[in-house]
């Protein structure tokens, strides 16, 4: 019996740690760091037609998920900063589907790939400086009404960035491209 690969999540979906350890914190920080660079491979040398291929049945366009991990990123990035300077902010969720929708979606993806990039580095310098009480500090997500901590969420992210790159790999490998 072959065993049919969820094309939802090709990396499996994400497990949330026990406990965030050191070394835990320093991969997810490298992983969101990295994040750009895995992306532009992932993409490269796509055309257009591909880029505007689904990576699943119903799913995104390749295209779509390099945009919205701009999006999502920046929405992250923001929360990270509200977690830090303001006391457990609640934070404002938003339609990624609808998002996904809209005409900037259809640009270029290079204006994302530059975006993640300038993002990437900012994301990543900022975390490696926090210290552990900082990265105790939350923020409440109205959708699930509890607070994530910076610790909890950041390998969330990670785990994020290489999901979606997945996307795109595993399509890529499926079609031969």
């Amino acid at each position: 019996m072959s065993h049919t690969p969820d094309l939802r999540f090709p990396i499996g979906e994400y497990l949330k740690p026990a406990e965030v350890t050191d070394a835990i914190w320093q991969q997810s920080i490298a992983d969101i760091a990295h994040l750009p660079q895995q992306l532009t491979a992932a993409v490269e040398g796509m055309t257009d037609e591909q880029l505007d291929t689904p990576y699943r049945p119903e799913g995104w366009t390749c295209r779509q998920v390099v945009h919205h991990l701009a999006d999502s990123h920046i929405n992250m990035f923001t929360r990270l900063k509200l977690a830090l300077t303001e006391p457990q902010p609640t934070i404002k969720p938003y339609k990624e589907a609808e998002w996904a929708k809209l005409p900037d979606y259809s640009l270029p993806i290079a204006i994302s790939l530059e975006l993640l990039n300038a993002l990437h580095t900012r994301w990543a310098y900022l975390l490696r400086s926090l210290d552990a009480e900082q990265r105790q500090r939350g923020f409440i997500h109205p959708q699930y009404g509890k607070v994530f901590t910076i610790d909890q969420i950041n390998g969330f992210y990670a785990w994020h960035g290489k999901h979606h790159t997945a996307h795109i790999t595993a399509l890529r490998q499926r079609k031969g491209w």
